[in-house]
Parts: structure tokens; C-alpha cells; sequence
């Protein structure tokens, strides 16, 4: 699986960015706020089948989504100029996103709808389709005043969610009318007596029945929930942010509790895979490049230099009405992201169960014998930028690990802030800083080598001094209260002797 969005991380309100002092909850509200404003603009499937031995043949699939707008609550949400120039940039059709996006809803906004349709209380959001069911009551009040008994018309011109809009408002405004579907964008609407509308609001072969607006208003959360269903692996890369907005866009909205949010995911999809958390401890056991990117990690495993010519390894093949991919690079799109997150799963799979036994890998491994050699990593879910590597999503999250902080003194340098603070120390390495006084800050870094260079390259510095962060030392709460303790030990000391004087 694999998302586009919107935006990723929203700059309201201010400090929501992640930071390296984010613990796994903090990081999760920071998060869940950006999820609320920003939305889904395409997600890509892709469906590995394990046909014979060790070959699996790939059927990967597109989905440009957009909210339902169906008698619904209207929805809102934001745009990121950086991540709407950059999907741009790989050419992402933004026309196919806004005007054919497939429809979705979440459980709340269906209970909604589902409410709306019992009460007969229609509301339309969209104002385009305020006016498309205006021209249609319009036509159909000046055509019913002079038409007979199952006498009909036909209204043109109508598309997606008008076609039900359209029927709904003429049967909630017309008792004496009947409505049905022709298809090609096209209702029918028959001037009917009473009781023969009564019968037919009965009858089994009605299009506007609630249950089937109910599932064309679903949309893809239909899919969704098929997918859940099917508890099969579910394989991402970076994919914590897919997880969130698959939660709030097709599930519930995220709830205020991260402990909570874990577990409605777990129950969902309880088997996770984040090829991000696979390559990292990929680049510790083999031979491996730091790559980051999907794309480079895809091609470094697919090199001859790791894997030469090994009989054994699975092979990939997209199915013949998927083969685009096979021909050209699409990255950044869903489809195609979706599609290197399975190949890479597999391929260090591979690597890993190779790594793993003393012997030769027998012909064909299983994909059984894959998730065990991938046991360590299921359901750890990669953790940018933070205290932790990963979060588990079926236990406890590993306590936060950092190297320890830095404090930096500031002498003879008046009116620094920290976004100085940074810029002084971004071309060494890279470090996020906080205020802890007038006159200091605190440096966090995630990796040791960082601290112990500006260290050594600090230490004659004539403005700036660096040491390490000792809470004891350097905390203001702890010197507050000793300063504190030592007014009240001094004036205690003041009463005592003068309470013994003559």
C-alpha cells in the first residue's frame, strides 16, 4: 500500500513540525492534527499472488479518491503548496483527483447519512448541485402541471452524485411522481397517482433504496473494508501516516488516545509490515547501502552485486493488464510506490532468510518461511526522526534511547535565538535545539558521532560553551528550587542564631 496527500506535516498551530524530542505520543498528536486538515489524493494497491514456486505475479492498481459530497456534512481540508508542487512535479493529475476521485466516508459520516435518508430531510453540499436540481425541479414542475397519468420525462446531463440528488429532492417536493436511473446520465420521471407511489416505494427494484445509496456514497471505504477482512499482510514503507489516514478517512477519526489508536490498527490490519524498519536493519546485517528512498532501495536490491544469480530468489512479474510499470519508473505515483514496497519486502525477505541459515536456502522458500525470517520486524512500524526506531503496534513501544544532550552557554553574544542556535551548528551536523534559559540551550541529536564532533570542536570556542546536559546541573526547575532551599536554609539560619542572642 502506498498514499499521496495533500500536505504531510501542517505548520498550525506553531511547533506541530516533528522533532527529535518527540516521544512516540507526542509525535502521534503532532501528527493526528496534520491528518484532520490535509487529505487523501490517490492510493495505490498492489496485489502480490504467489502463482507457483517461487514466482508472484503483481496486479497493482491506482485509486484517485475524493470526499464524498453526498448529503453529507461538507468537508475541508487543506493544501501544502511544497507538497502540491511536488507531486506536481512527477506529474500527478490533479483533474483526475478533483474531478474523478472515487468517493469515501468514514463510520461517522455514514451514521450521518444513514440518519439523513430515515428522516426524509435531504440537504445538498454542493453548491454546483444546488444548481444542477434546481434546473431539474424546475423542468419537472412546469412539465407535471399539464402531463397525465404515467405520462414521463427524461433529465439530462446528470452526473455521479446528482443522479441520486436529483431523485431523492423530486420525491421528498412531488407525491404524485416517480423517478428511475437510465443510465448515461439520464432519469426518468413518470407522473404517478398516490397508491401507485406507494407500491412502488415497496417494490425491491428500487434505485433510490437506502442501502445502495449508503454503498455508492462508501465508495472506496467498500475496499477498505474488504481489505480488512481479508487479514492479509499489509506492507508500506514509511507508513505511519498512511495508518493514520486510513483510520480517519475510511475508519473513525482518530481518537485523542495513541494507546487506543494502536490497537483500533491492529485489530484492523494485524499483521504490518514497514519495509523502512526491514532496510534499516538490512544496512546493520548485510553489505547495504544507506539508502533511504524507495526507489534506490528497490534498485540496490534488484543489483547483480547482491544477489548473483541466486536460483532461488522470487520472482516478480507484473500481471499483463498492469504492466505499465514494467516499461517505465513512476515514482511518486501510489501504484507504482505500492508495487516497489511489495518487491522490496520480498527481496529482503530473501536476503534475510539467506543471511539467516549456515546451509543453501532450499528451492523455492515459502512465503511462510519469508514472514519468519521478517518475525522481528512485524508490526514495527518506522519512527522518523525520534527517541525510538519504531513503534509496535502489537505491545509496548521499546523505551526512548538518545544520545545524551548537549547544553550550549552563550558568552558575549547577546539576543541569540534558536533558529541562530541551529544555523551555527547545521553545517557540522544536524541537531534540534530548545531554549532552556536567557542564556542557554539544549542540542538533540540522534546520533552519537554528532556529539562527540561538537564537542571537540566547541571547546575553545570564545562565545559558545558546550558540555553535556546533566539535570542536576543545568535544569531550571532543580536550580530554582535550590535557589529556593538555600534562601530558606539561610533565613532559617538568621532566625536561629539571633533567637539565641541575649
Amino acid at each position: 500500500l502506498d498514499m499521496e496527500f495533500t500536505g504531510l506535516h501542517s505548520t498550525f498551530p506553531q511547533n506541530n513540525e516533528p522533532s527529535l524530542f518527540d516521544s512516540p505520543v507526542e509525535r502521534y498528536l503532532k501528527a493526528r492534527r496534520s491528518v484532520q486538515r490535509f487529505t487523501v489524493t490517490q492510493l495505490g494497491l498492489a496485489i502480490f499472488s504467489n502463482e507457483n514456486s517461487n514466482k508472484y505475479v503483481v496486479h497493482s492498481y491506482n485509486f484517485f479518491l475524493f470526499p464524498s459530497t453526498l448529503g453529507v456534512t461538507d468537508v475541508e481540508f487543506t493544501l501544502s503548496a511544497s507538497s502540491i508542487q511536488f507531486l506536481s512535479s512527477y506529474g500527478f493529475d490533479y483533474n483526475k483527483f478533483l474531478k474523478d476521485g472515487i468517493p469515501y466516508m468514514n463510520e461517522v459520516q455514514e451514521e450521518i447519512l444513514s440518519q439523513h435518508l430515515l428522516a426524509g430531510s435531504w440537504k445538498v453540499s454542493s453548491a454546483l448541485d444546488r444548481d444542477v436540481l434546481k434546473k431539474a425541479i424546475d423542468e419537472v414542475t412546469c412539465w407535471i402541471a399539464a402531463a397525465e397519468e404515467e405520462e414521463t420525462m427524461v433529465l439530462q446531463d446528470l452526473s455521479g452524485y446528482q443522479m441520486f440528488e436529483v431523485q431523492l429532492v423530486l420525491r421528498q417536493a412531488l407525491q404524485n411522481v416517480w423517478t428511475q436511473p437510465l443510465g448515461d446520465k439520464k432519469v426518468m420521471v413518470k407522473k404517478v397517482s398516490p397508491q401507485h407511489r406507494r407500491l412502488l416505494e415497496n417494490s425491491p427494484y428500487d434505485y433510490c433504496q437506502k442501502e445502495l445509496i449508503l454503498l455508492s456514497a462508501r465508495g472506496f471505504t467498500n475496499l477498505f473494508q474488504t481489505l480488512v477482512k481479508a487479514k492479509k499482510p499489509l506492507v508500506g514503507h514509511n507508513m505511519l501516516m498512511d495508518l493514520m489516514h486510513l483510520h480517519d478517512k475510511f475508519y473513525k477519526p482518530l481518537p485523542e488516545s495513541y494507546e487506543e489508536f494502536k490497537r483500533n490498527i491492529h485489530n484492523l490490519f494485524p499483521v504490518l509490515i514497514d519495509t523502512k524498519t526491514v532496510a534499516k536493519s538490512i544496512w546493520k546485517k548485510c553489505p547495504f547501502p544507506r539508502v533511504s528512498n524507495l526507489l534506490e532501495v528497490y534498485a540496490v536490491l534488484c543489483s547483480s552485486n547482491l544477489n548473483p544469480k541466486d536460483p532461488t530468489c522470487p520472482v516478480i512479474a507484473l500481471a499483463s493488464d498492469c504492466s505499465r510499470y514494467a516499461e517505465k519508473k513512476s515514482p511518486h505515483e501510489a501504484g507504482y510506490d505500492a508495487f516497489l514496497c511489495g518487491s522490496v519486502l520480498l527481496k529482503s525477505a530473501h536476503l534475510l532468510l539467506c543471511r539467516s541459515t549456515d546451509d543453501a536456502v532450499e528451492a523455492d522458500p515459502s512465503f511462510s518461511q519469508y514472514l519468519t525470517a521478517l518475525a522481528e520486524y512485524l508490526n514495527k512500524v518506522n519512527f522518523i526522526r525520534g527517541g525510538v526506531s519504531s513503534i509496535n503496534f502489537s505491545g509496548e513501544d521499546a523505551p526512548c534511547q538518545h544520545p545524551p544532550l548537549l547544553v550550549v552557554h552563550v558568552r558575549g553574544w547577546p539576543g541569540l535565538n534558536e533558529r541562530q542556535i541551529y544555523q551555527e551548528f547545521k553545517a557540522l551536523c544536524r541537531f534540534d535545539v530548545r531554549r532552556l534559559s536567557k542564556n542557554q540551550f539544549i542540542l538533540l541529536s540522534n546520533k552519537f558521532k554528532h556529539v562527540r564532533r561538537v564537542l571537540q570542536d566547541y571547546k575553545h570556542h570564545p562565545h559558545l560553551r558546550v558540555s553535556i546536559y546533566h539535570h542536576w546541573r543545568h535544569s531550571p526547575h532543580v536550580n530554582c528550587l535550590l535557589q529556593v532551599s538555600g534562601i530558606v536554609a539561610l533565613w532559617s539560619l538568621v532566625a536561629f542564631v539571633l533567637g539565641g542572642a541575649p
